[in-house]
């Protein structure tokens, strides 16, 4: 794995805590030539190949300039996430959810696709295990997961005449912030981005970074749902021959 990411130029959002910084040590361990940390909050790096930039995912004209100042790009990680405890009485929640959880990821992928094509490059959206299972605890955020693991079945096959690939990680229980209210086992946030970029680097459409989710990992793999999305997938091959 480790040859995987050496030379390479990664962009990771929500990278000054948790799972993205887990992620940016992880890739600068793995060789990567440069790393794009964006965060809302400035940030300080001790590793000349780290560039912060200033990057709210909610902010289209910040998410432009970064594209701009990024150019060339190999791997697109939208790790960037919010996650509130709620009941669905709240319109608003739910949209500051969606706001972050989906659009965010859209309107990224949207700014640096040029560049993922030039380079035939990688997007990983993190996601959750709450994109398959809801968690009523915390339902707008489980609502805008499954939005954006939807989002990024759609966007696999589009993206396969761009020779670009799409990766899901169906995140678990993680030792970061946002869980620490759930008493459940968890997984560091370290080996979680270990086991994410084994997983781009496996080719794993969907990754499932945390040791209690590896049979829901197999069953999902080789079941239905995912045999069907394949298949589905075709209608994009025919749809090109139909035109």
């Amino acid at each position: 794995m480790n040859t995987t990411m050496t030379d390479k130029t990664v962009l990771v959002t929500g990278a000054n805590r948790g799972i993205g910084h887990a992620l940016v040590s992880e890739a600068l361990r793995r060789g990567a030539k440069r790393i794009y940390a964006g965060t809302r909050q400035s940030m300080a790096s001790v590793d000349e190949r780290v560039v912060p930039i200033a990057l709210d995912i909610t902010n289209r004209s910040q998410i432009e300039g970064a594209a701009r100042d990024v150019g060339s790009l190999d791997l697109l990680i939208n790790n960037a996430g919010v996650g509130l405890y709620d009941d669905l009485n709240d319109r608003a929640t739910l949209d500051a959810h969606l706001a972050v959880n989906l659009y965010g990821p859209y309107d990224m992928i949207q700014a640096f696709l040029p560049a993922l094509t030039a380079s035939h490059g990688a997007i990983v959206n993190v996601l959750s295990i709450a994109s398959l299972a809801a968690l009523p605890v915390i339902p707008s955020y489980s609502v805008s997961k499954a939005a954006a693991f939807s989002l990024t079945q759609n966007l696999r096959p589009l993206l396969a005449g761009h020779d670009v690939s799409i990766h899901a990680v169906l995140v678990g229980p993680t030792d970061t912030d946002m869980s620490r209210g759930f008493e459940v086992p968890k997984v560091s946030a370290a080996f979680a981005a270990s086991a994410i970029l084994d997983g781009v680097n496996a080719g794993e459409e969907e990754i499932f970074p945390h040791p209690m989710l590896q049979a829901v990992a197999q069953s999902w793999r080789s079941g239905e749902i995912k045999s069907l999305e394949r298949q589905f997938a075709t209608l994009i091959d025919a749809a090109a021959v139909a035109s």
